[in-house]
């Protein structure tokens, strides 16, 4: 039958009904927005709740849409439970949910399908269950992958464990990330995320490119990322509209692997990048991040972000020591003795070059190409003399390190197993005031700062203070030998 307005309807009014039950499940839905948004937070919520919508209450069952077969499966994994929950709250004839997979824009279906196992509620418990089909499955792998083109930085095939030289400065890194190569598929991690800082070419790229490598052997689903890459796959999604195929591919995997986080702008994109760490750790997955300065320095990050960061281990890879940088001379010697059989360097040669090129592992590498141009384009022997004049580039006298009062309060904060803040702040235990008082010295002697300019940066401190501190030091350090070879070891790493 049609209506005056030409419109079809049911002889027994059935679309009016089912206008009437959509209309009394979005005024319940709206009051249990309120609920989760004040839970879970507006970005969470916005996230994943966004683009949800009421369907129809009939009987026992309220029905609800999802754009997509994975934002489906995640918010019946996650939520279903407490969507239940609120519901019987505002009315307790509510017994189950069903959320379906709305097509080409459009409203959910007047009758869309049951799952094999609806959500409950029994004798005082509310479980959300769904099983899906092997299908569903197929069809949610697929969707991830549509419309973002987003598969993550390559990796360096080098790059792995086998290639990868433990020292001190590197062996507690190396093990939190082979722990989690280790770690089971369903096993929750136990350091979340994992944080690795380091200068420039002190190896935390290899080390992560070697995790990545590793896990993704194991069957698990990584993706390798830099920051930049990041930020490019967030804005180019923006422009495309694929901004939800974006998010979803990422947190459908098992473990995120980020380099270079330093290099994050962008207030857009460190919320997403936010909400990302938050949806992953909430699921259980791993991350590992890098940069090249702990969380709590990486200014250019929000708060929240940086938070979070600091949330899970944070572990520094420190300069390479002389028995490191031997390891790494000799590995990159056997490794361009394979195309160049006749390329030898005596282990007196390799020891001199570890003592004499000592910035980072890049610098290495250049030492051991310029060795080898020399032996093969010369044709002349390699000995001390040679390989002097080989790398001479990178062991060249170079001007005094310009020291900062900020690494010298980091070092020495490290150094006594206090933090930063410690040093900074009005404490008055002997824990605390010895490394200020060393760090105020080493402020004095190795940088120009003035005793003034000295307090305030130790915490708006009178220039007295400063002094009273050098002194202090300075009349210590000729008493006490341990204690001045401590200082003389701080001295040597911040200069170095």
């Amino acid at each position: 039958m049609l209506r005056g307005d030409g419109q079809a309807f049911d002889g027994d009014g059935s679309n009016d009904q089912n206008k009437s039950e959509s209309h009394v499940l979005q005024s319940k839905w709206d009051r249990v927005k309120q609920k989760l948004k004040a839970e879970l937070g507006a970005d969470v919520f916005q996230s994943w709740f966004g683009s949800l919508e009421a369907g129809e209450l009939r009987q026992d069952t309220a029905h609800f849409s999802v754009p997509t077969l994975f934002l489906k499966s995640w918010v019946n994994s996650h939520y279903a439970e407490k969507m239940l929950t609120y519901l019987r709250q505002d009315d307790e004839s509510i017994q189950h949910i069903v959320i379906s997979v709305r097509t080409n824009g459009q409203r959910s279906p007047a009758r869309p399908p049951v799952p094999s196992r609806p959500a409950a509620a029994d004798a005082g418990q509310q479980r959300a269950v769904v099983k899906a089909s092997p299908a569903d499955a197929q069809a949610d792998l697929q969707q991830a992958k549509v419309g973002d083109g987003f598969d993550g930085s390559p990796l360096d095939k080098r790059l792995n464990f086998e290639s990868f030289h433990i020292g001190r400065s590197n062996a507690l890194a190396h093990t939190a990330a082979h722990q989690i190569v280790k770690s089971l598929p369903n096993e929750a991690p136990v350091y979340n995320p994992l944080f690795i800082h380091a200068s420039v070419g002190l190896g935390k790229t290899h080390l992560l490119q070697a995790t990545a490598q590793a896990v993704e052997a194991s069957g698990r689903r990584v993706i390798y990322l830099t920051a930049e890459k990041f930020m490019y796959g967030f804005v180019s999604a923006l422009k495309a509209q694929t901004a939800l195929a974006f998010k979803e591919k990422l947190r459908t995997i098992d473990v995120l692997v980020i380099d270079d986080v330093q290099f994050l702008h962008g207030k857009s994109t460190q919320q997403e990048f936010c909400h990302t760490l938050n949806a992953l750790i909430d699921a259980g997955r791993q991350i590992i991040i890098a940069a090249d300065r702990p969380p709590s320095e990486l200014e250019t990050l929000e708060e929240r972000v940086r938070s979070r960061l600091a949330g899970g281990l944070v572990v520094e890879v420190g300069a390479l020591d002389d028995a490191l940088r031997v390891k790494i001379l000799q590995s990159r010697v056997a490794a361009a003795r394979i195309n160049f059989p006749d390329f030898h360097v005596s282990d007196e040669v390799i020891a001199h070059v570890a003592r004499s090129v000592t910035a980072n592992g890049r610098d290495l590498e250049g030492a051991v190409n310029r060795l080898m141009a020399h032996t093969t384009l010369s044709g002349a022997p390699l000995d001390i003399e040679a390989a002097e004049l080989a790398v001479r580039d990178l062991i060249k006298t170079r001007e005094p390190k310009r020291v900062k009062i900020e690494d010298i309060q980091r070092l020495v904060a490290n150094h006594f197993n206090v933090s930063r803040a410690d040093i900074l702040s009005s404490r008055r235990t002997a824990t605390v005031v010895r490394p200020r008082q060393i760090a105020m010295y080493l402020s004095k002697s190795l940088t120009l700062r003035s005793l003034p300019e000295i307090g305030r940066r130790f915490g708006g401190r009178d220039h007295t203070t400063v002094l009273h501190a050098v002194r202090k030091i300075e009349g210590l350090v000729g008493q006490d030998n341990t204690l001045a070879s401590e200082v003389d070891f701080l001295k040597r790493m911040l200069q170095e």
